[in-house]
């Protein structure tokens, strides 16, 4: 393990949008990808399409959503998804499954299996606890529509922070619902192991007027040089 993987926040993409991913992981800073069926449908392409060529496109955990609602489904329709990957590529695959009692039976299951899990739709750090305990790979805390709603999203990554810290808890925490760069910042701040961020979003990081103020000067000084 590199300095960089060891101490630095993993970056996730969330999307399914194949030019972004593609696009985005040429920056060289991708460390995986989270999709679920509203970002595939925005794609107008298959299911299956879209899950073969981003496996091919990024070589690291890939989270792809259940959408049965008991336990005995889900775990059926996680392990069909895994068969749906070319197998070169299922050591990348993660299943998210919706935080409920049902999903935590189901969690429980995969987990048992070897099936990596990311428990999603959480709100609270009594959610994120229970999802740990039931042998989570990953939780996702939906911080943004916490904000959304008058609350403040960071706050429950700071609590699950803590607590994870305070036991030792090997799943890691995905900041979800990122609405803009400066949840990135708290998230690394707080010491989120990932934070799972939109295209747009990513591409503001990027971005500072005085980067680009800057590079436009050195350019105009640059024709003045006598060559």
């Amino acid at each position: 393990m590199t300095w960089n993987e060891a101490y630095i926040m993993k970056i996730f993409i969330d999307t399914a949008d194949l030019n972004e991913i593609k696009e985005i992981a040429s920056w060289g800073i991708l460390d995986g990808v989270t999709t679920n069926p509203t970002l595939v449908a925005k794609t107008g392409k298959s299911f299956n399409e879209i899950i073969d060529e981003i496996f091919k496109l990024v070589d690291e955990p890939i989270s792809l959503e259940v959408l049965s609602e008991n336990a005995e489904d889900m775990v059926k329709e996680a392990k069909e998804l895994v068969k749906k990957v070319q197998e070169k590529y299922q050591k990348n695959v993660v299943i998210k499954i919706p935080m409920n009692s049902e999903g935590l039976k189901a969690v429980k299951k995969l987990s048992k299996e070897k099936i990596r899990t990311n428990v999603t739709l959480i709100f609270s750090a009594n959610q994120a606890l229970l999802a740990a305990k039931a042998g989570a790979t990953y939780i996702s805390p939906f911080i943004g529509r916490l904000d959304d709603i008058g609350q403040d999203g960071m706050q429950i990554i700071e609590e699950i922070t803590e607590i994870f810290y305070n036991y030792d808890i090997k799943t890691e925490l995905i900041v979800a619902s990122i609405r803009h760069p400066i949840h990135v910042i708290d998230a690394a701040r707080l010491g989120a192991d990932i934070a799972t961020i939109p295209p747009e979003v990513i591409r503001k990081m990027v971005k500072h007027s005085l980067t680009d103020k800057g590079m436009q000067s050195f350019l105009s000084d640059w024709k003045k040089v006598k060559k």
